[in-house]
């Protein structure tokens, strides 16, 4: 080794070309420009069939045997389709597809393994896991919805109108009948509540029973024997409240189940609407034995026991819906019309040990003809005496209208045949018309009132139109519109 100051000089020397020669290197590299990204794959068109469709909308009348073309701006990279495009049928359940290519690998054809459900909906979805040949990410999720076409032919054996009334008016029956609660024998509030029975849906089903045995889809004898659980569990076994039942109760211990936090006492409506099937009942087994004769009496209790007029909650002149032995009037909500609460009111007047005198009618349901109870208005040439504009859903002349003929009943707000009749006509002229451009709606298909529709519940009607026909809402209404119900009745029962 050196160590003089003139060989470490030297060595020095020596490094320095090195030192800057690494320096240099390292400079470079930084400042060498970066390969730029790939470029976003976007999608261009997109087709179902030969019609480009729309993604801010339903794609509706697609036929079941569609090609779906996905193109992009780019060659797609075929690895990444599998998993990143998919077909669903309701958003849920995947249909098998195919795949192939078109335009060099930039246009995606899906073709479904088997022909689409008619009348069904389907979503087209590509993710951004997407990616092109040149590794670009698809920009934005593309999703794409639509709904095949109806099929036009008939699904059954074509019947005499008399023949097809009978078979719809007998599985109808079959809801109330085979899937009542076996220890109540009430009606269930939905095909899939389990325990929870209604009060007020088992007065219609207890009215559907006298229809049943006059129709000879069951004896007298089992309406009879049915109609002795349904009474004993009403008298012995369910909880009342002042003589009025809760909305909804547990078909097996009669304990109530609330319908909502407030709600878990007396519903006067409900019990109404219980009351008139109870009634129904007791006028048609009207046989001098002893076993109908203890029906009648039975069903006398019940209808005895409603206290009606405690309801006007301290001597009002107005009945409340609600009361909770919990939570009091907490709910605080006066029945006032025009609803489907009428025979509400013609119940409470009628009662023999609980009855309310006329003011409580004409200051409490009518308003004395005030706050939106008279209308007047005409609506699609019809002219609509009662309620709010083009006349609300249709269950308020549905409901009520069970336990009372509205033919030639007259008082001095409305003729109550001119009332249910232009309601529903209003309805449907509604739904011909189809101001919201409703896919499906017409002449054949039409009805709305409060159903069950995706997402929930909702009690729809020209005011609130969600776009779903329920089919209850014109077979309810025969009595008042046979044509138009019977066409829609064969087309529900025919087409779809």
């Amino acid at each position: 080794m050196i160590h003089n100051s003139t060989g470490n000089r030297y060595w020095l020397l020596l490094l320095t070309p090195l030192f800057f020669a690494v320096q240099c290197k390292k400079k470079d590299q930084v400042n060498a420009p970066a390969d730029p990204p790939p470029s976003a794959l976007t999608g261009t068109v997109i087709k179902l069939g030969n019609a480009t469709a729309l993604t801010s909308t339903v794609n509706y009348n697609t036929a079941t045997d569609v090609s779906i073309r996905l193109s992009f701006n780019n060659a797609l990279d075929r690895a990444t389709v599998a998993s990143a495009v998919s077909l669903r049928q309701n958003g849920l359940t995947t249909i098998p597809a195919g795949y192939s290519y078109e335009n060099s690998d930039s246009t995606l054809v899906i073709t479904p393994s088997s022909e689409l459900e008619h009348l069904t909906r389907y979503q087209v979805k590509a993710t951004t896991s997407l990616k092109s040949i040149k590794q670009g990410s698809l920009a934005s999720d593309i999703n794409v919805l639509f709904q095949t076409a109806i099929d036009s032919t008939d699904k059954f054996a074509v019947i005499t109108d008399n023949a097809l009334l009978n078979l719809v008016q007998q599985q109808t029956f079959k809801y109330f009948w085979d899937f009542a609660h076996p220890v109540s024998g009430l009606a269930r509030e939905r095909n899939s509540s389990g325990e929870t029975v209604t009060s007020g849906g088992s007065g219609f089903g207890i009215m559907a029973i006298p229809v049943a045995i006059n129709r000879s889809f069951i004896t007298r004898a089992e309406g009879l024997a049915r109609m002795q659980v349904i009474v004993g569990f009403l008298k012995n076994t369910a909880q009342k409240f002042h003589g009025a039942f809760p909305h909804w109760l547990n078909g097996s211990t009669g304990a109530v189940i609330p319908f909502s936090a407030n709600d878990d006492g007396a519903d006067l409506v409900e019990t109404s609407y219980l009351m008139q099937g109870l009634i129904c009942a007791r006028q048609y087994f009207n046989a001098n034995n002893a076993a109908e004769t203890t029906l009648r009496d039975d069903i006398n209790i019940l209808w005895n026991g409603v206290e009606w007029d405690w309801f006007r909650q301290s001597n009002q002149n107005v009945l409340y819906w609600h009361w909770s032995p919990n939570n009091g009037w907490a709910i605080n909500l006066p029945i006032r019309g025009w609803n489907e609460c009428l025979v509400t009111y013609v119940m409470a007047a009628s009662s023999p040990t609980h009855s309310i005198p006329a003011t409580v009618y004409n200051n409490g349901w009518t308003n004395n003809g005030t706050n939106g109870f008279v209308n007047a208005g005409t609506f699609y040439n019809y002219v609509i005496p009662l309620g709010p504009d083009l006349g609300g859903p249709l269950f308020f002349s549905h409901y009520s209208f069970l336990g009372i003929d509205p033919n030639g009943l007259t008082d001095a707000y409305a003729n109550y045949n001119t009332q249910t009749t232009n309601h529903t006509l209003i309805n449907y002229s509604y739904c011909v018309a189809n101001p919201r451009s409703n896919y499906g709606f017409s002449n054949l298909c039409w009805g709305l009132t409060a159903s069950d529709i995706p997402n929930g519940y909702s009690a729809s009607s020209p005011t609130n139109d969600l776009g779903v026909i329920a089919p209850t809402a014109a077979l309810s209404s025969f009595p008042y519109t046979p044509v138009q119900s019977m066409n829609a009745l064969k087309f529900f029962y025919y087409k779809l």
